[in-house]
């Protein structure tokens, strides 16, 4: 059927092609595989590439490209082919097969060719095109996909990194980025790709797949490209673009969400504790401090992590989530690392500040509740009661009295709680409540507790429920004053020259009860008594005397003195 209506629309057409019984006028076409998408047809001045067996009306065969090794190339309706030939590949299809048949006259006449084609022969091609182009064509290129954002395109001069697959213009290919598992990396527009490729990766996003079609003179014009891009080969790129930066670019920050107060910002120096994920510019994940259950660790601005991110850490606030996209130049190069960051790749990090202090830090102190009356505040060696919650800085609890039967009870100074703990409860007044920052330095440290990260900054919410005053390390009693003197004969309330443990226990209660002396808070008041009479019963026969009384006199740091029995 393809034959009889091909041989029809030559009729129709008026191409010479006799409808009657005789000699062939004209070359006969059929069209016997037509590919079902044919987006160009040859027409002349074309060229193309097509490969052929030739053959007599009786099947004998006279040449073949097949054989030859290669595919016949030229240009159309210039009469460079014989002039049967030159009108029959017209109006070709790419990967279309067809049966040219060609009269004597419009083949090699009546002289014929050698020893091969006698005269007056009729010359019957077998032909499958597999290539066109023209000298005015120029490069072309479809969007296949594209991201809904686009906010930078590519331009001379950038650097990208993107996948390919290469075919010829018949579908075969001749090359894929895929089956090498690694990404085309190069310049653009500076002369590293053919110019085709140059031109057509013009203006593609991260993430977009775009089909470039290169004619011969854009790409290996006549030389082709070893074994497999033949001579005069229109390509057909199939591109995914990874990765584009420029070696002038600077790091790149989206800010996502600030916490609605910040006191304070990330300087050089500073040690910050955050959670991040790391992904490449088209999406593909490559690490994350989630799945470790960890924060990522570092100092600020000290070369402690790569280039980029060092600039990145700094003016952030406690509680902030930015992204920050770093160019390879301020990453890891050109080389990558490992098999996880390959060369010449943009990171793409989302940051969330955990917590970040200064190794200078001191504790930060918010009164947020205090008594109209204080007349008495802690202070070291005080005997406290206190209600706390310890958390992270991103509000995660750690630890609170609540959860306990009776609040703790510590002495303050004696190195019961952590340093910024103790120093955080001094000069508090009962019912004051306060909220109080500690950095790790005076917490808990890089190693961290049980339940406490490393190196993490501690807030707490701290009240007072109750305060003893205490007496200095290393003493049981002391006078809030000065003590009466001479001593001996205050104590012997009796007047008998001799003081007895009972006579002892009184006298010191009378001290507490009118405030001229004070005892250790949180022991057993007897108990105390009676290791400061056997102190001063030097020859323990169960009473002191004046000769045996000794008072033990030492200067604290503020210069206050403390006076002991």
């Amino acid at each position: 059927m393809e034959s009889i209506f091909a041989l029809i629309f030559l009729c129709v057409t008026g191409t010479h092609v006799s409808c009657s019984p005789g000699p062939l006028e004209d070359v006969v076409i059929d069209r016997y595989d037509i590919p079902r998408v044919c987006p160009r047809e040859v027409q002349t001045g074309d060229f193309v590439r097509y490969h052929y067996n030739g053959t007599f009306t009786d099947g004998k065969k006279f040449d073949s490209s097949h054989e030859r090794g290669g595919p016949f190339s030229g240009q159309v309706g210039l009469g460079r082919l014989i002039t049967g030939l030159d009108r029959g590949v017209l109006g070709m299809c790419v990967n279309e097969r067809r049966k040219v048949t060609v009269p004597p006259h419009l083949a090699y006449g009546s002289i014929g060719a050698g020893d091969v084609i006698p005269a007056d022969t009729v010359l019957v091609f077998d032909v499958v095109l597999l290539d066109i182009w023209n000298t005015e064509d120029k490069v072309q290129t479809r969007t296949l996909s594209k991201p809904e954002s686009c906010k930078r395109l590519v331009e001379a001069t950038d650097f990208i990194r993107y996948h390919y697959n290469g075919t010829l213009l018949n579908g075969v290919p001749f090359d894929s980025s895929h089956s090498r598992n690694g990404t085309y990396d190069t310049y653009v527009g500076m002369g590293y790709l053919i110019k085709g490729m140059d031109e057509g990766l013009i203006g593609m996003c991260v993430g977009e797949t775009r089909t470039i079609i290169i004619p011969p003179f854009l790409a290996y014009e006549e030389k082709g490209y070893g074994t497999v891009i033949p001579s005069q080969a229109t390509l057909v790129f199939e591109v995914f673009m990874i990765d584009l930066f420029n070696p002038k670019d600077d790091i790149a920050v989206v800010v996502k969400e600030v916490p609605k107060t910040c006191t304070r910002k990330t300087v050089v120096g500073d040690y910050i504790r955050y959670h991040y994920n790391g992904t490449f510019q088209d999406g593909s994940g490559f690490d994350t401090s989630y799945q470790r259950n960890s924060t990522y660790n570092t100092y600020i601005g000290m070369g402690y992590v790569i280039q980029g991110m060092d600039k990145a850490l700094q003016g952030l606030c406690i509680g902030e989530k930015r992204r920050v996209i770093l160019p390879p130049h301020m990453a890891y190069g050109e080389k990558g690392t490992g098999d996880i960051i390959p060369g010449s790749a943009v990171l793409v990090f989302d940051i969330h500040v955990i917590d970040f202090h200064n190794p200078k830090d001191l504790i930060e102190i918010k009164v947020t509740s205090k008594p109209k009356t204080c007349n008495l505040t802690s202070e070291v060696d005080d005997l406290i009661q206190y209600r706390y919650n310890c958390s992270l800085m991103d509000g995660t609890l750690l630890y609170s009295s609540d959860h306990y039967e009776n609040a703790p009870i510590t002495t303050l100074g004696a190195s019961k709680v952590i340093e910024g703990l103790d120093e955080g409860l001094r000069g508090m007044c009962v019912g004051e409540k306060r909220v109080v920052i500690v950095p790790p330095h005076l917490g808990h440290g890089e190693n961290g507790a049980k339940g406490v990260p490393s190196s993490a900054v501690l807030h707490f919410e701290l009240e007072l429920l109750d305060l003893q005053k205490g007496v200095p390390d290393g003493y049981m009693f002391v006078w809030l004053g000065d003590s009466p003197d001479p001593l001996f004969p205050a104590m012997d309330l009796n007047k008998d020259l001799s003081v007895p443990l009972e006579e002892f226990t009184a006298f010191i209660n009378i001290q507490v009860a009118e405030g001229t002396g004070r005892l250790r808070p949180g022991m057993d008041a007897d108990g105390i008594i009676k290791d400061m009479f056997n102190n001063q019963d030097r020859n323990r026969d169960g009473k002191i005397v004046a000769e045996e009384l000794k008072l033990k006199v030492e200067e604290d740091s503020d210069k206050a003195r403390h006076e002991e029995l």
